[in-house]
């Protein structure tokens, strides 16, 4: 007597389910990573030419610009491996090929996140010259008023950061006061209703002018003409 044919068991409609979108997962990760990798370098192109806006706005002299990186070693242009504990920066030249200014990177936290600001510093007056934005969250109307109002802006025409006579800290530390209180240099207005964001701009400015300019002072004849 012949026994009747074994076959395979079905696949319950679970494990077709289970297949499906094994398989649809799979062809959607390789889709997100194709585009990831085709949007990479125009993004990144992106956020350079935004970034140079952003010093150019700040530094109003200047034409061209060059990233450096200030190391417990001294200072040295950006190009190649990031050094541990170093301070990025951007030295700018104007039409002549002199410095026009430093371009800085600063953060600290405001009153939803993180605010983001770059700003202008020159030399020659050992002051801030300027301030942009490069990202905030803060509450529209309100927080934003940090590149909007005017008597705020007024305050980085040339906030002073001076280094002490040892170059190794600021003269005075970068001081948030009540609006209409400035009475120092190195002061800096805060604007009503939105003194948490103001107070997130002085302390970004003063921890990284504590942190760069002791570094920068002592070799800023590097910067002082463009490399060719």
């Amino acid at each position: 007597m012949t026994e009747p044919p074994v076959t395979a068991p079905q696949a319950t409609p679970a494990l077709s389910l289970v297949k499906t979108l094994g398989i649809v997962s799979t062809v959607c990760g390789l889709i997100i990573v194709g585009a990831y990798q085709g949007t990479y370098d125009a993004a990144a192109a992106n956020r350079r030419l935004a970034l140079e806006r952003t010093v150019f706005r700040v530094i109003p002299a200047a034409k061209s610009m060059a990233e450096w990186q200030a190391t417990p070693q001294g200072i040295k242009p950006a190009g190649g491996e990031a050094v541990a504990g170093a301070v990025k920066f951007y030295a700018t030249y104007d039409a002549a090929g002199a410095l026009a200014g430093i371009g800085v990177e600063a953060g600290a936290k405001g009153y939803a996140d993180v605010v983001r600001i770059l700003y202008g510093y020159s030399y020659d007056c050992q002051c801030v010259t300027g301030i942009g934005v490069v990202s905030m969250k803060e509450t529209p109307g309100i927080g934003d008023k940090i590149i909007t109002d005017k008597a705020f802006l007024a305050n980085f025409t040339a906030l002073d950061v001076k280094l002490n006579a040892e170059l190794s800290a600021l003269a005075n530390e970068v001081k948030v006061v009540k609006q209409g209180a400035k009475t120092k240099a190195w002061e800096i207005d805060a604007i009503a209703g939105a003194t948490v964001t103001s107070r997130a701009v002085g302390k970004a400015i003063n921890d990284s002018a504590q942190q760069l300019l002791p570094k920068l002072a002592p070799e800023i004849g590097k910067l002082q003409k463009k490399e060719s």
